[in-house]
């Protein structure tokens, strides 16, 4: 008997305590080993609408609600007697008429409690209002009038919805309706109502399976194995590991013929789809290898996490599968072929270039611009002549330089290469270079495959090594990224490495992790579209979330000692509330204001938690930490403090910026952190600040 697992089992098995969990999972694994026990114990529920939902015992007052279709039973909800009674009288599972999709149906007529907000008619207007008076208020066109019935319907809306998504008037009565309609729905129609053009679901033939239609399995999962149920069951459930939207489905399972490139806002899925496109890969080649990688460790080890949770059983798979940073690759490459490298720190290349500017200072040049010429164009693109920097188009450095400052310039980076050839010293991207001539000249061992998380962030020696390193297969490469994300480097261009994803460049648009509201706050802080230096676009537009919740507050106060205050009162609300305190993150500029939010912490009677993403959060401390390391996170309930008008954008970071032509993008990667820091929230944010605060928080407030 196929046995099928719908995601709102899941919800409501959370909510039980840990003794109810342990015995509702048991008569799942009852359910599939042997579903005519006596003990499961079926019951018809005689007010149901839809006559095939049964209830199982579980215990004496627990109950699970099944549904029996064809020859298939679908585990659908649990919990206590009447709660699990109440949910089984409310809905239908039926295949969608249109799109023939299997779809938990809320009857609209046995709603209790709900009020959309709809739109009316107001009545015309006189010509001319009576003196003194105002004229009525102009009346709002529905959201979907120009909408067909039939048109709602192919975007997966049920026929019992129709009349209220007729009449939805605004984005608040859209909220409403979010939560008792399927995710295709609520996904076309709030594209829709942004002035969107919704992707129309696959329709399904007749006599299809409706559970194998691609909606479907985003919300029932087919069991096949007692394994399977083991892997569903007895984890924390990570729903993307199992549910995916089929936008993303595909793009883990696509055959390219280059190098493709996944796109989207924070929270849409980015990683997911590189995690299955990793387990796909190594499927789908058994004797291929496969690189799993991002451009830091910390990320690196949350890829590991992921990726050994969803390919738990699948060892040989797993086994062919390296997880791990770029520099990590770049280092074991360069430790095998002349054993211990020595590293620069920053600080012995800063005085390199210091000295070298004594013995010949550039005209019209601050050391600043000096030391950010050679870390962004002579160590970040490998150049070790005078010809290969005269004729560098210098891609992604907004001051140009006549020939003869570059001649002077030279005479200076010789001075700082010499140094730190005297000194045995080597630079990062220097390590990379010998990588990459390894690989290139077989000396080293390539991948067959390398899928890249967080590439926005990626440098040129980075992207030259995984050119070398999987470059070789047409779909060799694969990168996921946000634009709107790039906090570490300077943009370049990939078409000029010889990476092209121009036509194979996806934007997701479904976010999963943060609610409407504080998704739709964020989003202020970036312009809806974002280009690469080749031209390839990501639009914010049409992003929707699948659910809402409290709008954020960004507030800002007279003091600093008003500040600790108001998040502490606000952190202990949300514990008061049921938020666990490991459930929450406090996020600030730099080091420098970790004292206030640690001040804020032990105001709210909690215990702070420095961030450590490669560790983890242990129960019962709230992490604290810097917003750049607040990338891959994910938090119910997020603070993000002392946003001053010095602190973000950074003064000290503005001061150093070598070049009044660099400014722009410093200031963009400063708003750009404060998106990444906003968008790691999923329920709750709290953004405050001294008055008079940064100017980015008029942006979060509309």
């Amino acid at each position: 008997m196929p046995l099928l697992i719908a995601d709102k089992f899941d919800a409501s098995l959370q909510r039980l305590s840990a003794d109810e969990q342990k015995a509702a999972k048991l008569t799942v694994y009852e359910l599939q080993t042997n579903p005519a026990s006596p003990g499961l114990n079926y019951e018809a529920i005689k007010r149901a609408k839809d006559k095939r939902f049964r209830s199982v015992r579980v215990t004496r007052d627990l109950r699970m609600i099944v549904h029996e279709m064809g020859d298939s039973v679908t585990v659908c909800y649990v919990g206590h007697h009447d709660d699990a009674y109440d949910w089984a009288e409310r809905r239908r599972l039926e295949a969608h008429p249109k799109t023939g999709a299997a779809q938990l149906v809320v009857i609209r007529e046995t709603v209790r409690e709900i009020e959309v907000p709809a739109f009316v008619q107001a009545s015309r207007p006189p010509d001319s209002p009576p003196a003194g008076t105002s004229p009525p208020p102009t009346a709002r066109q529905p959201l979907f009038a120009a909408a067909t019935d039939e048109d709602l319907l192919g975007y997966g809306v049920p026929q019992d919805w129709l009349e209220d998504v007729r009449l939805a008037a605004d984005d608040a009565a859209l909220e409403t309706l979010a939560e008792h309609l399927p995710a295709e729905a609520t996904e076309a129609l709030w594209e829709l109502a942004t002035g969107g053009t919704p992707e129309v679901p696959v329709h399904a033939d007749a006599g299809e399976d409706p559970f194998a239609h691609p909606d479907a399995q985003r919300r029932f999962l087919l069991v096949g194995t007692e394994d399977e149920l083991r892997r569903a069951l007895e984890y924390p459930w990570e729903r993307w590991m199992v549910f995916l939207h089929p936008t993303q489905r595909r793009l883990a399972t696509m055959a390219f013929t280059g190098p493709a490139r996944v796109a989207g806002s924070a929270g849409t899925g980015k990683t997911v789809v590189a995690l299955h496109r990793a387990a796909h890969l190594a499927r789908a080649h058994p004797d291929a290898r496969l690189l799993l990688t991002t451009f830091n460790d910390a990320l690196a080890a949350a890829l590991r996490t992921k990726l050994e949770l969803l390919l738990d059983g699948e060892a040989e798979v797993r086994e062919r599968i390296t997880v791990t940073s770029l520099d990590n690759v770049a280092l074991d490459i360069y430790r095998e072929a002349f054993g211990e490298p020595q590293i620069a720190e920053p600080a012995a290349i800063a005085s390199a270039v210091a000295q070298a500017c004594q013995g010949s200072a550039p005209q019209r040049l601050s050391v600043p611009f000096v030391q950010s010429e050679w870390a962004d164009v002579i160590d970040e693109w490998q150049l070790d002549t005078w010809e290969a920097y005269r004729d560098v188009p210098r891609l992604g450095r907004k001051k140009g330089l006549r020939q003869e400052q570059r001649a002077e310039l030279w005479a200076i980076f010789e001075q700082v290469g010499a140094t730190l050839d005297s000194s045995g010293l080597l630079t990062m991207p220097r390590i990379y270079a010998v990588a990459t001539r390894s690989l290139s000249e077989g000396r080293a061992a390539t991948f067959d495959f390398a899928v890249v998380d967080e590439a926005q962030d990626i440098s040129v020696p980075q992207l030259r090594l995984l050119a070398a390193a999987a470059g070789s297969r047409p779909d060799g490469l694969f990168f996921a990224g946000d634009l709107g994300q790039r906090i570490f480097q300077t943009p370049f261009s990939w078409r000029a490495l010889g990476v092209d994803v121009r036509g194979r460049s996806k934007t997701l648009r479904v976010n999963y992790r943060t609610s409407h509201e504080i998704r739709r706050c964020a989003d202020r802080l970036l312009p809806p579209q974002l280009s690469d230096v080749d031209g390839n676009p990501e639009s914010r537009r049409g992003t929707v979330s699948v659910f809402t919740g409290a709008p954020p507050n960004i507030l800002v106060l007279q003091s600093a000692g008003e500040e600790t205050g108001k998040v502490g009162a606000w952190l202990k609300a949300l514990v008061d509330a049921g938020v666990g305190a490991e459930e929450m993150g406090v996020f600030v500029r730099s080091p420098r204001e970790l004292k206030r939010a640690n001040m804020a912490v032990a105001a709210a009677g909690l215990n702070a938690q420095l961030l450590d993403p490669e560790a983890g959060v242990q129960t019962g401390q709230v992490a604290v930490g810097l917003m750049e390391r607040a990338k891959g996170l994910e938090f119910r309930a997020v603070a993000v403090l002392a946003c001053d008008e010095a602190i973000i954008p950074s003064q000290a970071r503005i001061d150093e910026v070598g070049d009044y032509a660099d400014l722009e993008d410093t200031w963009e990667t400063e708003r750009q952190l404060l998106y990444v820091a906003c968008t790691r929230a999923r329920d709750h944010l709290l953004v405050t600040g001294v008055a008079p605060g940064s100017e980015f928080l008029e942006d979060l407030i509309g």
